[in-house]
């Protein structure tokens, strides 16, 4: 099973990812930018900004990572909204642009790195404190899932299965930790493996596809007859 600081491995997620994000964005007409994208409130413009400027906290990540001088994703919440807001608003053409400028840009801070720097500690935009290794699984469940959100026909399905898996496990993990959060019985019907939330009680049992449950989990798809989620991130 993958560990989600298994660089080898979360770093190609990464870059197929990327491909896929990228070629998505590429197919849009400028029209369809300003279109509602599947997550309330934001455009299509508001994820592709939000990815570029994710990409940059990222390099400010590894950065911190290589120089162990303190380098954080944000300066603030307010900062981070402000930002995604003004990219939102750029022209289609600079939006594509900044993408794969800010892709490229992260990829070649992280494939810098050495190993010492990859286990040094940083600090996620939750304030956690993770390994500079964590930065790619974090990257990944950006851009695979930020793609699902673009509304173009991408599904939590295109995901690939040991991703699907690690997201199960990350997302499971982090829902159990919040108030409010359901004890349930999570039954994949096309894995061998099963997840739980919360409690050892179980509440309510889902048999789904990992895909579709992964979905429901992240708030990206509904489940009928499933409970209601806190937020996941």
């Amino acid at each position: 099973m993958t560990d989600r600081h298994d660089t080898a491995t979360t770093l190609l997620w990464l870059r197929q990812g990327t491909d896929l994000l990228s070629t998505t964005v590429d197919a849009l007409d400028d029209g369809s930018f300003v279109r509602p994208s599947c997550l309330p409130g934001w455009t299509r413009a508001h994820v592709v900004g939000h990815l570029a400027r994710n990409a940059e906290a990222l390099v400010r990540l590894a950065t911190w990572a290589r120089t162990g001088v303190e380098n954080p994703m944000y300066a603030n919440r307010a900062q981070r909204a402000a930002e995604i807001e003004e990219a939102a608003g750029y022209p289609p053409d600079r939006l594509r642009r900044e993408l794969r400028a800010t892709a490229a840009a992260l990829d070649d801070a992280l494939t810098h790195l050495t190993p010492e720097a990859w286990r040094s500690e940083v600090r996620s935009a939750q304030g956690r404190a993770i390994p500079a290794a964590e930065v790619p699984w974090m990257r990944s469940r950006e851009v695979w899932l930020h793609a699902v959100d673009l509304g173009t026909g991408v599904t939590t399905a295109d995901l690939p299965a040991e991703l699907l898996d690690l997201l199960l496990d990350d997302v499971t993990a982090v829902l159990s930790a919040k108030e409010g959060c359901p004890a349930c019985s999570l039954r994949p019907t096309d894995r061998t493996r099963q997840w739980r939330l919360a409690g050892e009680a179980v509440e309510a049992e889902i048999v789904a596809p990992a895909a579709d449950i992964a979905g429901w989990l992240t708030g990206r798809t509904a489940l009928a007859g499933a409970p209601a989620l806190p937020r996941w991130l």
